[in-house]
């Protein structure tokens, strides 16, 4: 069974920092993309940043780029997100997920397999 679960998230200030986490069960993870995505409510899911399959490439949102980072440890099923400078509008439910889009599709949320539930990210001025 495929788990995935997010931590980290919380009620913070503009221009704090957050770094949050993702344990990923019953998956090869050296196998798979890893990404973050973040939803706030009546707006679309939107793509944050992702990590290829080999960890060799990462991808951002020009709204994220410089002040997020993700990265991966395959060997110990994680995936993080550090979020640096955050303002306002980056409050959101922020999901992790997983799968094998191709690279062109990597920041289509609807090409994702697996997903967490989420961790609240609230950024106040």
């Amino acid at each position: 069974q495929v788990q995935l679960t997010e931590s980290g998230g919380g009620s913070v200030q503009a221009g704090d920092s957050l770094r949050l986490s993702c344990v990923i069960s019953g998956l090869p993870l050296h196998n798979y993309h890893v990404a973050w995505f973040r939803e706030v409510p009546e707006k679309n899911r939107e793509f944050v940043a992702a990590s290829s399959r080999p960890g060799a490439s990462v991808f951002y949102s020009e709204s994220v780029k410089g002040r997020f980072t993700i990265s991966r440890e395959n060997a110990k099923r994680m995936v993080y997100l550090q979020l640096n400078s955050l303002k306002p509008e980056d409050t959101a439910l922020y999901y992790c997920a997983s799968g094998t889009p191709a690279l062109s599709a990597i920041r289509q949320p609807g090409m994702y397999r697996f997903w967490g539930q989420g961790t609240q990210v609230t950024v106040s001025l």
